[in-house]
């Protein structure tokens, strides 16, 4: 348990824990602690951009042609709403990112955000598995750091008897 190994995760590398110092000890569990944080604003990030495109996705299942005609609030902003008319119950303008739109027929919109819940999904999935990874690093490390010491208080201990 001295090493920890991280093949299966690139850009790590093996480092034998046991030789290194408390204090390299605490500085490379602040630099994962740094790390884990990172990831789980990023989990947050990309929870809130799936959420958001599943609700895009089930919007765009209410779209039918017997809603054609009715009085929908469209969205401006985040907050401010105005009142608009389902003209086109065949083609939907969907917001693709950086203030770029496309029009899409109902079945290729449903298709597009399908595509970008999974894909946003995977991402995720992957962070995961790396956070995973590191949280085992970081446990061995506290655990090394645990053992070094109380064998340095043992070892004071005896010093001073």
């Amino acid at each position: 348990m001295a090493t920890v190994s991280s093949a299966p995760a690139p850009g790590m590398q093996q480092i034998d824990l046991s030789k290194l110092s408390i204090q390299q000890l605490a500085q490379l569990k602040q630099q994962l602690d740094q790390e884990l944080n990172v990831f789980q604003d990023s989990l947050q990030t990309l929870k809130i951009a799936q959420q958001k495109f599943v609700e895009s996705g089930e919007s765009v299942e209410k779209i039918t042609p017997s809603t054609k005609g009715k009085t929908i609030l469209v969205p401006l902003t985040g907050s401010m709403y105005v009142p608009g008319t389902i003209a086109d119950t065949d083609n939907v303008i969907i917001d693709i990112g950086t203030g770029y739109y496309a029009q899409k027929d109902i079945e290729g919109a449903k298709d597009y955000f399908k595509r970008k819940v999974q894909f946003v999904t995977e991402q995720m999935e992957k962070i995961q598995a790396m956070g995973i990874e590191k949280s085992k690093v970081r446990d061995a490390i506290c655990m090394m750091m645990e053992m070094k010491v109380k064998a340095q208080t043992q070892a004071q201990a005896a010093a001073t008897s």
